[in-house]
């Protein structure tokens, strides 16, 4: 199936430059959400960052598809949300999201990669 991506190729420009691919979701590149969860792990290859990019509107259910997601590279995610951007040279295992009406991302400190966080109560 075909995707449609809510900023064409020429609506791309250049705002970073040599920090390779990542994964994001469909709700932030087709949907318009803005980026709410970030965070970054080892990378899967040498052209990978390691960056990974979600709305926080994600299920598990929804996140378990890879259909839901695609890889990009890292300055197409921050022309869909600019914000991204002062995190960019974070550590590998750095973790950020932005919760309620906060517009600021705010570092997570109990959250790895992998983890199932289906019994956490907030």
């Amino acid at each position: 199936m075909e995707k449609s991506y809510r900023l064409t190729k020429d609506e791309i420009r250049p705002l970073i430059r040599n920090y390779g691919g990542c994964i994001a979701t469909d709700t932030i590149t087709i949907d318009g959400y803005p980026v709410r969860f970030m965070y970054r792990e080892d990378p899967d290859n040498e052209l990978d960052s390691g960056w990974r990019f979600l709305s926080g509107f994600e299920s598990d259910d929804y996140m378990e598809d890879p259909e839901n997601s695609g890889i990009f590279d890292v300055n197409t995610i921050a022309n869909y949300d600019p914000s991204i951007i002062p995190l960019l040279d974070s550590p590998i295992g750095s973790v950020f999201e932005k919760t309620g009406e906060q517009e600021r991302f705010v570092a997570v400190t109990d959250w790895q990669p992998g983890e199932d966080d289906d019994d956490d109560e907030d």
